[in-house]
């Protein structure tokens, strides 16, 4: 089978199994396990690529996280909200000058899903159990990160090389 069809058929029967196990087993958002699963692609898969998206997304999830929790500390109206997150936003452009956190949007995912994560559950920052949005944030993001892997591996193992001199349907030579 050629590589697109293979990514295509891992992805469809893996997004189904995150569908049915953020429901079930591992109850964190299934928007933050896509958008995890996204940014490792983002950052250009494989082994390595596990290790910067994990690392990017949690940075991003302790960025926001740190942002949120000032923004309590400084009354939590509008105004030290839209400062606290400004500052995190600046953090984060800035966590690019570590190599391991270069591709800001990586870092980026983390900190959109620390966000929505508060907004989708209505737990605060400031809680104190394992339900606390920076926590779910991140264990959803290294389980995307997981699927990625899995789905990458999966459609390699699917992939019949073209034959040698050929192209393959998409336009690679062999």
């Amino acid at each position: 089978m050629d590589s697109r069809s293979a990514l295509t058929l891992s992805i469809g029967v893996l997004g189904g199994v995150a569908v049915a196990f953020t429901a079930t087993l591992v109850t964190v958002p299934i928007w933050v396990v896509f958008l995890a699963w996204a940014s490792f692609f983002f950052v250009g898969g494989g082994p390595s690529g596990w290790v910067r998206s994990v690392c990017s997304n949690l940075v991003g999830v302790a960025i926001a996280s740190a942002s949120l929790y000032a923004s309590h500390v400084l009354g939590g109206s509008l105004t030290a909200t839209a400062i606290a997150v400004g500052v995190g936003s600046a953090v984060m452009v800035q966590a690019s000058w570590v190599g391991l956190l270069s591709t800001t949007p990586a870092v980026v995912v983390g900190f959109a899903s620390t966000v929505s994560t508060v907004a989708g559950t209505g737990q605060l920052v400031t809680a104190t159990s394992i339900s606390h949005p920076g926590l779910v944030a991140a264990c959803a993001c290294v389980l995307g990160a997981t699927f990625g892997i899995a789905s990458e591996y999966l459609a390699t193992l699917m992939t019949r090389p073209a034959p040698a001199g050929r192209p393959d349907p998409e336009g690679v030579t062999a």
